[in-house]
């Protein structure tokens, strides 16, 4: 018999306390917060959705793993398990161990890059695009065009424009090409899956043209989840056995393991290069740590080593991948737009085709983001021109490609009865949505600015 409820492939047995609160209530954090979502305390919130990095539920043995922890400072046991489980994984000889993925960017990128060296990707998320630019190098997205119409079915938008990828290097020069990044799944370009044949292609520019190429590899096992259910070809390939084949064909990889590790702590670079690994290894050690630890606890790479097995389990990912399609798929009934197909780790909803009487240089987005928090205290975030925006010489706003809201679902956190509250809160809004008003940044920093920037009503 084939049920139709997807139940969670695992039962409960501790518990945290959610804060109730009032829409009255609601206004007022809102409003002592900027309007800026990620300046409000989490026991304001009462559905989280803000991201799915670091807010996994960890499993029980993955908490009997933390009691294992070896903490010495070198040569931990800890950090070998940790070491032979991302080797076994990726297939790189060089492992460096970072406490979270934007540390190993500004580790991995500060070697490569530097004023005058381009990066190439997909989509660049902000944290990579801010650290290749901190640096003073250039990020270039290459997304294909399918990925860039939210409505559009197709199976596998996070795809990279192939004939763009090798136009962009033909311009700027390979010696000047840093690397090409493909980031699976596509995060900024609404949690959509890159297929084998796409990450095949990219190797065979990068060997044409002698181009460093990378794997942004944090939910990688939802991106294998996907290739097996849509490339004919892996119909019946196992999820881990995916992912091997995708490292096989870069030079290296890097991995917020907060993400598909399941944990709350964590990250790595892997790398198939040792001269690129020792430049790096001598960063680490001035900046995070010594390198069998590199700013983690051995509790965590205990936890770390733990997670990157149980991710790839079939019961797991089919749990994972369905209850997200079930949010984006009851929203699309109700003719809310989102980006379809459902990614993988969250539902993406077109701000800019629901709202549109906001224009873009009043961000929708950001609109709608407070809107979610007002009417039922769930935070989400905004991906489109708050986050990615910028302005050209006149000080005028150039927006970014989509105005999206991101719902992103922790792991193993919330059951149905919350998601069905998140569908509930969007019905209320439905009501009303043509009264809601535009947003005005009144408060920006240089990099980064969603983070801490302040907004009014317009």
């Amino acid at each position: 018999m084939k049920h139709k409820t997807i139940i969670e492939p695992f039962r409960i047995k501790s518990v945290e306390p959610i804060e109730m609160s009032t829409e009255e209530q609601r206004i007022d954090f809102l409003a002592q917060a900027h309007n800026n979502l990620f300046l409000i305390e989490s026991k304001k919130v009462i559905i989280d959705l803000l991201t799915d990095s670091g807010t996994s539920a960890m499993s029980a043995e993955q908490w009997a793993g933390i009691m294992r922890g070896d903490e010495s400072y070198a040569g931990a046991r800890s950090w070998e398990r940790m070491r032979d489980a991302v080797r076994d994984l990726t297939g790189c000889q060089y492992i460096i161990p970072t406490h979270q993925g934007r540390a190993g960017e500004s580790i991995l990128y500060t070697q490569l890059g530097g004023k005058g060296k381009v990066f190439i990707s997909n989509t660049h998320f902000d944290t990579t695009r801010a650290n290749i630019e901190y640096g003073g190098a250039t990020a270039i997205d290459c997304l294909t065009k399918e990925g860039q119409q939210p409505a559009l079915e197709h199976p596998f938008k996070g795809n990279i424009d192939i004939a763009k990828l090798e136009a962009a290097i033909i311009e700027h020069g390979a010696e000047n090409i840093g690397a090409v990044i493909l980031t699976v799944t596509n995060n900024s370009g609404g949690g959509q899956p890159v297929s084998m044949q796409n990450a095949k292609d990219v190797r065979t520019i990068c060997d044409k043209y002698d181009v460093l190429y990378l794997l942004d590899c944090c939910r990688i096992a939802e991106n294998s989840y996907f290739i097996a259910q849509r490339e004919g070809a892996y119909k019946n390939v196992e999820y881990r056995k995916i992912a091997q084949e995708m490292f096989d064909l870069v030079d290296g990889s890097i991995m917020s393991a907060k993400k598909d590790a399941l944990v709350n702590m964590g990250g790595f670079i892997a790398l198939k290069s040792k001269e690129i690994a020792d430049s790096c290894t001598n960063t680490l050690i001035i900046k995070e740590g010594f390198v069998t630890y590199g700013g983690l606890s051995g509790r965590d790479m205990e936890a770390l080593a733990i997670g990157l097995v149980e991710v790839f389990d079939k019961d797991y990912l089919h749990y994972r991948i369905t209850s997200t399609t079930y949010l984006g798929d009851k929203l699309h009934q109700m003719g809310v737009p989102v980006m379809r197909p459902i990614g993988g780790h969250a539902v993406y909803i077109d701000a800019k085709a629901f709202y549109p009487h906001i224009p873009v240089n009043q961000y929708p987005g950001q609109a709608l983001a407070c809107d979610l928090y007002i009417k039922g205290g769930i935070r989400g975030c905004e991906i489109g021109s708050v986050m990615f925006g910028r302005y050209d010489k006149n000080g005028e706003l150039v927006s970014a490609p989509m105005e999206l809201v991101r719902l992103a679902i922790p792991r193993r956190v919330y059951t149905q009865s919350h998601i069905d509250y998140v569908i509930e809160t969007f019905e209320e809004i439905i009501k009303g949505k043509e009264h809601s008003q535009g947003i005005k940044i009144t408060y920006e920093p240089e990099f980064l600015r969603h983070f801490t920037a302040h907004f009014e009503r317009i």
